[in-house]
């Protein structure tokens, strides 16, 4: 009986024990006829040099080389196609693939079925999309540095990487240049991205219809908006920096039951937070800082939480349209607002009187910019030195019962302050393409 153990056991061996490395010459063809005569588990190195592609890998297989190693699609479809469990891709590069957006045409493509694929550390470079997550779960994609095209019209790019019904995938440590979104998360849920570096897009971050997936420790710098969180459910917004965003750093769209903590949104041209139909969310020890607008809150938002946060030096440090009253404390403790005349006596760390940052006038203005130029009137004036004597007569609003005294600190690093500087020296001169994202591999 133990004889009988031992040969089943021999038999039902996993292949990986039997695994051969196979170097894979440069040139037309080779690729794929390494992979077409290797079996399950092999290890396939590539040679410096072109390896023409496309191909499909159809079994578990190791792939493996330098990024002078360079798999090219010569223009058609998609390069390298995942159609099978446990594959991994490492180290090399990979271009060339064909521009047919609406093919989702990438560099990398991991379809329905192939599971635990693993893309480590490539150079993708000139691909509609970079990496296409396109139904395979728990996927890895990390530390790629992954470079879009920027020959047609932005919204008319792909992704770097697209998250298409692909429960578990990590979206770790990559950098992702140009193209149209860095991350885009369609329809899928239970993931994570993290620590990720994003440049020259239209969003860093773009859900949709994504349920129970966590954003944390990403850096968005210039791009046109930081995290645009729409139509999903629980979504984790944790630690991530915005710096420079053109739009908006953190938008949240039809976004519900979400924890948005720990963010810095700094320096952008029109709003730090929009709030836009969204529910339940809890908001907190964030920092807010020297946007157009700190937060913008509309279109009938209901029961979201906002404790902790500091509002810095925005122009306009809360715009809210609706006649509702908003309470933006939690248990005693609110928000820290630089513009609030505050004074503590008893030195608890809460300001003795609480903070309405907007009036009637404010509420005007907003539906009747014409009425801007009658903003230094006597008539607006006194409307507004009497509601702030009798406060009976404010309108629905914002108010802030237990403003803090100090705002949080959120640090940046050096290197990365010197990425939002750049960025706001090219702006400054009108000029959105000329930042140099080399050696920033370590975000």
């Amino acid at each position: 009986m133990r004889w009988l153990s031992l040969i089943l056991a021999l038999a039902l061996a996993p292949a990986a024990t039997l695994a051969a490395e196979h170097e894979v010459a440069p040139g037309a063809g080779s690729l794929a006829r390494a992979i077409v005569g290797a079996a399950p588990g092999d290890v396939l190195k590539l040679a410096d040099g072109v390896h023409a592609g496309p191909v499909t890998i159809d079994r578990p297989l190791t792939i493996t080389g330098s990024r002078d190693a360079i798999v090219d699609g010569q223009g058609q479809g998609t390069v390298i196609t995942i159609e099978a469990p446990d594959v991994r891709l490492e180290g090399f590069s990979v271009t060339g693939s064909g521009m047919v957006n609406h093919d989702l045409d990438s560099g990398v493509k991991i379809r329905k079925g192939a599971d635990r694929a693993q893309v480590l550390r490539l150079a993708l470079t000139g691909n509609m999309h970079g990496v296409d997550v396109h139904g395979g779960h728990d996927a890895q994609v990390i530390g790629n540095q992954i470079t879009g095209t920027q020959v047609l019209h932005m919204n008319e790019r792909g992704n770097g990487v697209y998250v298409w019904n692909s429960p578990g995938t990590v979206i770790e440590g990559n950098t992702i240049r140009y193209g149209r979104d860095g991350i885009f998360s369609n329809t899928s849920a239970d993931s994570f991205y993290r620590n990720n570096l994003f440049l020259d897009l239209r969003f860093a971050v773009h859900f949709m219809y994504t349920r129970n997936t966590e954003v944390s420790g990403n850096i968005s710098v210039g791009n046109h908006l930081g995290y645009a969180i729409m139509f999903s459910d629980r979504p984790v917004i944790r630690g991530n920096l915005s710096l420079g965003d053109r739009e908006h750093g953190i938008m949240l769209n039809y976004a519900n039951s979400g924890d948005v903590s720990g963010n810095l949104v700094r320096g952008g041209a029109r709003k730090c937070l929009f709030i836009y139909n969204a529910h339940k969310n809890l908001i907190y020890d964030n920092r807010f800082q020297d946007c157009g607008i700190g937060i913008h809150f509309t279109a009938g938002s209901e029961r979201n939480v906002l404790t902790g946060n500091a509002f810095l030096g925005n122009r306009e440090q809360v715009k809210y349209v609706g006649t509702k009253h908003m309470e933006w404390s939690l248990e005693g403790r609110g928000n820290y607002w630089s513009d609030h005349p505050a004074f503590d006596l008893n030195g608890d760390g809460i300001a003795d009187g609480s903070y309405r940052p907007n009036d009637l006038m404010d509420h005007i203005l907003w539906s009747q910019p014409a009425a801007a130029l009658l903003t230094g009137s006597p008539a607006v004036q006194l409307i507004r030195w009497s509601q702030s004597n009798f406060p009976a007569t404010l309108p629905g609003g914002v108010r802030d019962s237990a403003p803090l005294m100090q705002p949080l600190a959120i640090p940046v690093p050096d290197d990365v302050a010197a990425m939002e500087a750049a960025v706001a020296g090219r702006w400054d001169k009108g000029n959105f393409d000329d930042f140099d994202a080399e050696n920033l591999t370590s975000h």
